[in-house]
C-alpha cells in the first residue's frame, strides 16, 4: 500500500485542484510537506475555491483533518472555500462521525465541484 501523501496542485479556472498521490495518507512527514505546500498555494495564488480530490485513497490519519481545516481557515480569510471530492464510502464515514460533514462541501467527482466553482454569466 502506497503511504505517500505527496500532492499535486493545479489551477483550472477559479479553483485549485489538490490530488493526493497516495491510497494511504498516514506518513507524518509527507503529510506535513503537504500541508505547507497547500498554505504556500493558498497565499501565493489566493484561489476561490480549493478541490481536495480523494480519488483512490482508501485511509487517511488524522492529520489530513487538520490539513483540511487549515486550508479551510486560510481561504475564508478571502472568501474562498475547500471543496472535497472522490470520497469512499468509509471516508465519508470518518467526516460525518467528526462532524465534518457540516462544515465542508462534498462532490461526487472534481467535474462537479469545479462546475460549482466556475464563474457565473448572467
Amino acid at each position: 500500500m502506497d503511504t505517500r501523501a505527496g500532492l499535486d496542485i493545479a489551477t483550472q479556472g477559479n479553483a485549485a485542484v489538490a490530488s493526493f498521490k497516495g491510497t494511504c495518507l498516514s506518513d507524518v512527514t509527507e503529510i506535513t510537506n503537504a500541508s505547507a505546500q497547500v498554505k504556500q498555494y493558498i497565499e501565493t495564488n489566493r484561489p476561490k475555491q480549493m478541490v481536495f480530490d480523494f480519488d483512490g485513497v482508501k485511509f487517511f490519519s488524522s492529520q489530513v483533518l487538520g490539513l483540511l481545516l487549515e486550508a479551510r481557515a486560510r481561504l475564508e480569510t478571502h472568501s474562498g472555500q475547500v471543496a472535497i471530492t472522490s470520497l469512499s464510502p468509509q471516508l465519508e464515514r470518518v467526516f460525518k462521525i467528526t462532524n465534518l460533514d457540516t462544515i465542508f462541501r462534498f462532490y461526487p467527482d472534481r467535474t462537479a465541484a469545479l462546475q460549482e466553482a466556475a464563474p457565473r454569466h448572467n
